[in-house]
């Protein structure tokens, strides 16, 4: 098969962590190439995401390396036998590539946790709220741009809907409710939405008020996404050149111990329920 043109984040992931395993174990891609009978090209197109690598191989390049951690490896075989047509597919050519990868990353994730300081989580998003924020680029999106992507925004939600109920932690802070996207009666349709979703069993929602002393994480926004073992999280961070895709194990430890910290400022569970019915009752 000739290779991918455009490997999607996870194939890329997958190429990257056969990469790190061969680089742990002191092997050259030459070295692997001859062990699978290949030419270091091919290996190169693997370690990139952009060629596809069976499960029988990548179990004999782990043996050849010499992985030992077992969770690892089973990880690394979902992500090389577990690709199948998602719903995000039928937005290829038509979406920027990140929100496909996006939405096929939250498919894929163990659990799901936020932090939000100017939007309200897309998860969490109205259909009307999303399409407020869309409208709001420039140069202005015409309709058949701007409602495939308020439409993915809500497809999405998906993961946290029916049988799957990906566990979903957010942390929001109030400047996120109180800017008016729009008007006052869509915030509070947004409101009574996070209201909503809070009362799910697997759903937290926690908000970091104005009156929190000391939060200087403006700049923390972030998006955690687990994966089936640690090593193989995901942080997806919004820069003014678009996402960005974070899984160095360095930035990983760090990116963790940074949300702990912005959470341990939030209110709890109840708390923050109570402050959504402040809003509420404010209209």
């Amino acid at each position: 098969m000739p290779p991918r043109t455009q490997p999607t984040a996870r194939q890329e992931r997958l190429g990257a962590e056969l990469r790190r395993m061969r680089e742990a174990s002191g092997r050259t891609a030459r070295e692997a190439a001859a062990l699978l009978g290949t030419n270091p090209i091919q290996m190169s197109q693997m370690e990139s995401g952009k060629a596809g690598i069976s499960e029988e191989r990548l179990r004999r390049l782990a043996s050849h390396y010499a992985c030992d951690d077992a969770a690892l490896l089973e990880g690394l075989v979902a992500m090389a036998t577990g690709r199948t047509q998602g719903w995000w597919d039928e937005y290829r050519g038509v979406l920027p590539p990140s929100f496909l990868d996006l939405a096929e990353l939250e498919h894929h994730a163990a659990f799901l946790r936020i932090i939000s300081v100017v939007h309200v989580p897309g998860l969490l998003q109205t259909s009307d709220y999303a399409r407020a924020v869309f409208s709001f680029m420039v140069p202005e999106l015409p309709p058949q741009e701007l409602e495939p992507r308020v439409e993915h925004r809500v497809r999405r939600r998906s993961v946290l809907a029916g049988s799957r109920k990906t566990p979903y932690t957010a942390v929001i802070h109030e400047s996120a409710l109180r800017i008016k996207v729009a008007d006052h009666t869509l915030m509070l349709q947004q409101w009574r939405e996070l209201i909503r979703a809070s009362e799910q069993p697997h759903i937290t929602l926690r908000i970091i008020p104005f009156t929190a002393d000391g939060f200087g994480g403006a700049n923390c926004s972030m998006l955690h996404v687990g994966g089936v073992v640690p090593q193989l999280d995901t942080v997806q961070r919004d820069t003014a050149h678009g996402s960005g895709f974070v899984h160095a194990a360095a930035e990983l430890v760090r990116l963790r111990k940074l949300f702990d910290k912005v959470e341990a400022m939030a209110l709890d569970a109840d708390a923050s329920r109570d402050f959504l019915y402040g809003l509420t009752r404010e209209a």
